[in-house]
Protein backbone atom coordinates (compact mmCIF):
# COMPACT_ATOMS: atom_id res chain seq x y z
CA UNK A 1 0.00 0.00 0.00
CA UNK A 2 1.33 3.37 -0.81
CA UNK A 3 2.53 4.76 2.41
CA UNK A 4 3.54 8.64 3.23
CA UNK A 5 6.93 9.08 1.81
CA UNK A 6 4.50 7.29 -1.69
CA UNK A 7 1.84 9.28 -1.40
CA UNK A 8 4.06 12.94 -0.81
CA UNK A 9 5.63 11.92 -4.24
CA UNK A 10 2.83 11.67 -6.23
CA UNK A 11 0.63 15.01 -4.51
CA UNK A 12 3.97 16.82 -5.89
CA UNK A 13 3.65 15.40 -9.13
CA UNK A 14 0.49 16.19 -9.18
CA UNK A 15 0.55 19.47 -8.28
CA UNK A 16 3.08 20.36 -11.51
CA UNK A 17 -0.08 18.57 -13.34
CA UNK A 18 -3.62 19.65 -12.59
CA UNK A 19 -3.34 22.07 -9.84
CA UNK A 20 -5.26 25.90 -11.13
CA UNK A 21 -6.83 22.89 -14.10
CA UNK A 22 -9.96 22.36 -14.88
CA UNK A 23 -11.31 18.96 -13.95
CA UNK A 24 -13.45 18.43 -17.39
CA UNK A 25 -15.19 15.08 -15.83
CA UNK A 26 -14.92 12.08 -14.44
CA UNK A 27 -15.37 8.49 -16.21
CA UNK A 28 -16.43 5.50 -13.52
CA UNK A 29 -14.72 2.55 -15.19
CA UNK A 30 -15.63 -0.01 -12.19
CA UNK A 31 -19.00 0.88 -10.51
CA UNK A 32 -17.43 -0.65 -7.45
CA UNK A 33 -14.53 2.04 -6.89
CA UNK A 34 -17.33 4.87 -6.50
CA UNK A 35 -18.59 5.14 -2.97
CA UNK A 36 -20.96 8.10 -2.74
CA UNK A 37 -23.64 9.43 -4.31
CA UNK A 38 -24.54 12.69 -2.86
CA UNK A 39 -23.21 15.15 -4.00
CA UNK A 40 -22.90 13.08 -7.63
CA UNK A 41 -19.99 12.59 -9.48
CA UNK A 42 -21.19 14.90 -12.09
CA UNK A 43 -20.86 17.85 -10.01
CA UNK A 44 -17.17 17.58 -10.12
CA UNK A 45 -17.54 18.36 -13.94
CA UNK A 46 -16.35 22.19 -14.92
CA UNK A 47 -14.43 22.60 -11.02
CA UNK A 48 -11.08 23.78 -11.15
CA UNK A 49 -8.19 22.01 -8.61
CA UNK A 50 -7.44 24.19 -5.89
CA UNK A 51 -5.70 22.40 -3.98
CA UNK A 52 -4.23 18.63 -3.51
CA UNK A 53 -3.23 16.97 0.19
CA UNK A 54 -2.84 13.75 2.29
CA UNK A 55 -5.48 12.81 4.30
CA UNK A 56 -3.70 9.87 5.82
CA UNK A 57 -2.87 7.20 2.72
CA UNK A 58 -5.89 9.53 0.87
CA UNK A 59 -5.17 12.23 -1.77
CA UNK A 60 -7.50 14.77 -1.67
CA UNK A 61 -8.53 17.25 -4.74
CA UNK A 62 -9.92 20.33 -3.67
CA UNK A 63 -12.17 21.08 -6.05
CA UNK A 64 -14.15 24.83 -6.12
CA UNK A 65 -16.20 27.00 -8.94
CA UNK A 66 -13.91 29.76 -10.42
CA UNK A 67 -14.59 31.80 -8.51
CA UNK A 68 -15.12 30.53 -5.42
CA UNK A 69 -18.20 32.42 -4.25
CA UNK A 70 -19.31 33.07 -0.55
CA UNK A 71 -22.30 30.77 -0.68
CA UNK A 72 -20.87 27.60 -2.50
CA UNK A 73 -18.46 25.23 -0.53
CA UNK A 74 -15.60 22.80 -2.75
CA UNK A 75 -16.53 19.87 -3.41
CA UNK A 76 -13.06 16.80 -2.06
CA UNK A 77 -12.38 14.12 -4.30
CA UNK A 78 -11.00 11.77 -2.47
CA UNK A 79 -9.34 8.79 -3.42
CA UNK A 80 -7.98 5.31 -1.32
CA UNK A 81 -5.31 3.71 -3.40
CA UNK A 82 -5.48 0.85 -0.87
CA UNK A 83 -2.80 -2.22 -1.53
CA UNK A 84 -2.85 -2.48 -5.59
CA UNK A 85 -4.28 0.90 -6.98
CA UNK A 86 -1.91 3.45 -9.04
CA UNK A 87 -2.30 6.47 -10.39
CA UNK A 88 -1.07 7.53 -14.07
CA UNK A 89 -0.67 10.23 -15.61
CA UNK A 90 -1.56 11.05 -19.64
CA UNK A 91 -0.95 14.31 -21.42
CA UNK A 92 -3.44 13.34 -24.25
CA UNK A 93 -6.08 10.89 -23.84
CA UNK A 94 -5.29 7.28 -22.85
CA UNK A 95 -6.26 4.08 -24.31
CA UNK A 96 -8.38 2.66 -21.39
CA UNK A 97 -7.48 -0.88 -20.58
CA UNK A 98 -10.63 -1.62 -18.83
CA UNK A 99 -9.56 -4.72 -16.78
CA UNK A 100 -7.25 -2.45 -14.64
CA UNK A 101 -8.62 1.04 -14.47
CA UNK A 102 -11.04 1.88 -12.36
CA UNK A 103 -11.66 5.47 -13.03
CA UNK A 104 -10.00 8.52 -15.77
CA UNK A 105 -10.38 12.36 -14.53
CA UNK A 106 -10.26 13.92 -17.76
CA UNK A 107 -8.24 17.40 -17.05
CA UNK A 108 -8.13 20.35 -19.91
CA UNK A 109 -4.81 19.37 -20.17
CA UNK A 110 -4.62 15.83 -19.89
CA UNK A 111 -6.06 12.61 -18.08
CA UNK A 112 -5.22 11.16 -14.94
CA UNK A 113 -6.05 7.21 -14.48
CA UNK A 114 -6.80 5.17 -11.44
CA UNK A 115 -5.85 1.20 -12.03
CA UNK A 116 -5.60 -1.69 -9.56
CA UNK A 117 -4.20 -5.03 -10.04
CA UNK A 118 -5.46 -8.40 -9.19
CA UNK A 119 -8.93 -9.02 -8.43
CA UNK A 120 -9.81 -7.83 -5.63
CA UNK A 121 -10.92 -4.42 -6.09
CA UNK A 122 -10.29 -2.15 -2.89
CA UNK A 123 -9.37 1.34 -4.24
CA UNK A 124 -12.38 3.55 -3.94
CA UNK A 125 -13.09 7.23 -4.66
CA UNK A 126 -15.55 9.49 -2.25
CA UNK A 127 -16.88 12.72 -3.66
CA UNK A 128 -17.82 15.18 -0.09
CA UNK A 129 -18.75 18.59 -0.09
CA UNK A 130 -17.11 20.91 1.99
CA UNK A 131 -15.17 20.30 5.27
CA UNK A 132 -17.41 18.75 7.25
CA UNK A 133 -18.02 15.92 5.11
CA UNK A 134 -13.96 15.79 4.46
CA UNK A 135 -13.28 15.58 8.18
CA UNK A 136 -15.45 12.02 8.35
CA UNK A 137 -11.87 10.50 6.84
CA UNK A 138 -9.89 11.67 9.46
CA UNK A 139 -8.20 9.34 11.62
CA UNK A 140 -6.88 11.61 14.21
CA UNK A 141 -3.35 10.29 13.88
CA UNK A 142 -0.87 12.60 14.15
CA UNK A 143 1.57 13.57 11.36
CA UNK A 144 5.12 12.08 12.41
CA UNK A 145 7.22 14.73 10.27
CA UNK A 146 5.66 17.85 12.18
CA UNK A 147 5.59 16.86 15.91
CA UNK A 148 7.88 16.45 18.64
CA UNK A 149 9.70 13.62 20.49
CA UNK A 150 7.35 14.59 23.50
CA UNK A 151 4.13 14.48 21.40
CA UNK A 152 5.41 11.26 19.72
CA UNK A 153 6.07 9.28 23.53
CA UNK A 154 2.49 10.75 24.65
CA UNK A 155 0.74 9.41 21.53
CA UNK A 156 2.36 6.07 21.47
CA UNK A 157 2.49 5.55 25.47
CA UNK A 158 -1.10 6.40 25.20
CA UNK A 159 -1.88 2.83 23.88
CA UNK A 160 -0.58 -0.36 24.98
CA UNK A 161 0.09 -2.17 21.62
CA UNK A 162 3.12 -3.34 20.23
CA UNK A 163 4.80 -1.18 18.24
CA UNK A 164 4.33 -2.36 14.83
CA UNK A 165 0.64 -1.83 15.72
CA UNK A 166 0.88 1.37 17.22
CA UNK A 167 3.33 2.76 14.49
CA UNK A 168 0.75 1.75 11.85
CA UNK A 169 -2.63 2.90 13.59
CA UNK A 170 -4.22 5.64 12.04
CA UNK A 171 -5.42 6.96 15.13
CA UNK A 172 -2.27 7.42 16.67
CA UNK A 173 0.42 7.98 13.51
CA UNK A 174 -0.54 9.70 9.95
CA UNK A 175 0.31 7.74 6.58
CA UNK A 176 2.41 4.68 8.11
CA UNK A 177 1.89 1.36 7.05
CA UNK A 178 3.24 -2.21 6.85
CA UNK A 179 6.34 -1.24 4.88
CA UNK A 180 8.07 1.59 6.41
CA UNK A 181 7.36 0.43 10.08
CA UNK A 182 9.56 -2.31 9.48
CA UNK A 183 12.11 -0.09 7.98
CA UNK A 184 11.80 1.95 11.00
CA UNK A 185 11.67 -0.33 13.93
CA UNK A 186 14.89 -2.49 11.65
CA UNK A 187 16.73 1.53 12.30
CA UNK A 188 15.84 1.93 15.73
CA UNK A 189 17.01 -1.76 16.75
CA UNK A 190 13.76 -2.57 18.77
CA UNK A 191 11.53 -5.47 17.96
CA UNK A 192 7.78 -5.21 16.50
CA UNK A 193 6.81 -6.92 19.35
CA UNK A 194 7.61 -4.84 22.10
CA UNK A 195 4.64 -3.05 24.03
CA UNK A 196 4.21 0.27 23.89
CA UNK A 197 3.50 0.11 28.00
CA UNK A 198 7.25 -0.75 28.21
CA UNK A 199 9.41 0.60 25.91
CA UNK A 200 11.86 2.91 27.79
CA UNK A 201 12.70 6.89 27.10
CA UNK A 202 16.13 5.78 25.22
CA UNK A 203 14.40 3.57 23.38
CA UNK A 204 11.45 6.25 22.17
CA UNK A 205 13.99 8.51 21.36
CA UNK A 206 15.61 6.00 19.02
CA UNK A 207 12.49 4.97 17.53
CA UNK A 208 11.30 8.85 17.07
CA UNK A 209 14.57 9.30 14.93
CA UNK A 210 14.11 6.59 13.13
CA UNK A 211 10.58 7.74 12.03
CA UNK A 212 12.18 11.06 10.94
CA UNK A 213 14.97 9.91 9.35
CA UNK A 214 13.61 6.27 7.26
CA UNK A 215 10.53 8.90 6.05
CA UNK A 216 12.88 11.79 4.95
CA UNK A 217 15.43 9.39 3.35
CA UNK A 218 12.34 7.87 1.27
CA UNK A 219 10.60 10.66 0.37
CA UNK A 220 13.89 12.10 -1.33
CA UNK A 221 14.54 8.83 -2.85
CA UNK A 222 11.64 8.71 -4.47
CA UNK A 223 11.59 12.16 -5.41
CA UNK A 224 15.02 11.28 -7.05
CA UNK A 225 13.61 8.16 -8.97
CA UNK A 226 10.82 10.08 -10.49
CA UNK A 227 12.97 13.32 -11.27
CA UNK A 228 10.28 15.44 -13.68
CA UNK A 229 8.19 12.35 -14.59
CA UNK A 230 5.19 10.89 -12.95
CA UNK A 231 6.10 8.56 -10.66
CA UNK A 232 5.49 4.97 -12.16
CA UNK A 233 7.31 2.86 -10.25
CA UNK A 234 5.36 3.14 -6.59
CA UNK A 235 5.89 -0.55 -4.96
CA UNK A 236 6.27 -1.56 -1.15
CA UNK A 237 9.05 -3.80 -2.26
CA UNK A 238 12.47 -2.04 -3.17
CA UNK A 239 16.14 -3.23 -3.18
CA UNK A 240 16.79 -0.67 -1.14
CA UNK A 241 15.51 -1.68 2.13
CA UNK A 242 16.90 -2.99 4.93
CA UNK A 243 14.62 -5.72 5.81
CA UNK A 244 10.72 -5.25 4.69
CA UNK A 245 10.17 -7.67 1.92
CA UNK A 246 13.43 -9.19 2.41
CA UNK A 247 12.66 -12.58 4.25
CA UNK A 248 15.81 -14.86 4.56
CA UNK A 249 18.19 -12.05 2.53
CA UNK A 250 20.75 -11.16 4.63
CA UNK A 251 20.44 -8.22 6.96
CA UNK A 252 22.38 -5.26 5.85
CA UNK A 253 24.00 -4.86 9.28
CA UNK A 254 24.84 -7.94 10.41
CA UNK A 255 24.36 -10.62 7.63
CA UNK A 256 22.09 -13.12 9.57
CA UNK A 257 19.03 -14.11 7.02
CA UNK A 258 16.38 -12.08 7.94
CA UNK A 259 12.97 -13.07 9.47
CA UNK A 260 9.23 -12.57 9.20
CA UNK A 261 5.75 -13.21 10.65
CA UNK A 262 2.81 -13.44 8.49
CA UNK A 263 -0.51 -13.16 9.31
CA UNK A 264 -3.58 -12.26 7.27
CA UNK A 265 -2.44 -10.22 4.38
CA UNK A 266 0.67 -8.78 6.15
CA UNK A 267 4.01 -9.93 7.14
CA UNK A 268 6.28 -8.40 9.73
CA UNK A 269 10.20 -8.33 8.34
CA UNK A 270 12.72 -7.96 11.16
CA UNK A 271 16.14 -9.02 11.77
CA UNK A 272 16.70 -11.30 15.25
CA UNK A 273 20.37 -10.21 15.49
CA UNK A 274 20.01 -6.58 15.45
CA UNK A 275 16.11 -6.33 16.93
CA UNK A 276 15.40 -9.29 19.09
CA UNK A 277 18.58 -10.30 20.64
CA UNK A 278 18.59 -13.22 18.72
CA UNK A 279 15.45 -14.62 19.80
CA UNK A 280 12.80 -15.58 16.95
CA UNK A 281 9.63 -14.57 17.22
CA UNK A 282 6.78 -16.73 17.07
CA UNK A 283 5.33 -17.34 13.60
CA UNK A 284 1.29 -18.44 14.35
CA UNK A 285 1.10 -20.58 11.81
CA UNK A 286 4.36 -22.16 11.90
CA UNK A 287 5.04 -22.48 15.21
CA UNK A 288 1.61 -23.86 15.72
CA UNK A 289 2.59 -26.56 13.25
CA UNK A 290 6.06 -27.73 14.54
CA UNK A 291 5.42 -26.95 17.81
CA UNK A 292 8.60 -28.17 20.36
CA UNK A 293 10.80 -28.09 17.08
CA UNK A 294 10.10 -24.22 16.46
CA UNK A 295 13.92 -22.34 16.63
CA UNK A 296 13.81 -20.57 19.88
CA UNK A 297 16.78 -18.41 18.61
CA UNK A 298 18.51 -17.45 15.41
CA UNK A 299 21.48 -19.22 16.24
CA UNK A 300 19.45 -22.67 16.39
CA UNK A 301 17.52 -21.96 12.84
CA UNK A 302 21.27 -21.39 11.33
Amino acid sequence: MPELPDITVYIEALEKRVLGRVLERVDIISPFVLRTYEPPLGAASGKRCAGISRLGKRIVFELADDPLTADRSPLFLVIHLMIAGRLHWFPAAPKINRKLTLAAFRFDNGALTLTEAGSKRRASIHLVSGTAGLSEFGRGGLEPLEISLEQFAGRLRSENHTLKRSLTDPRLFSGIGNAYSDEMLHRAKLSPLLLSSKISDEQIAALYAAVQDVLREWIERLRAEAGDNFPEKVTAFRPEMAVHGKYQQPCPVCGVPVQRIRYADNETNYCARCQTGDRLLADRALSRLLKGDWPKSIDELL
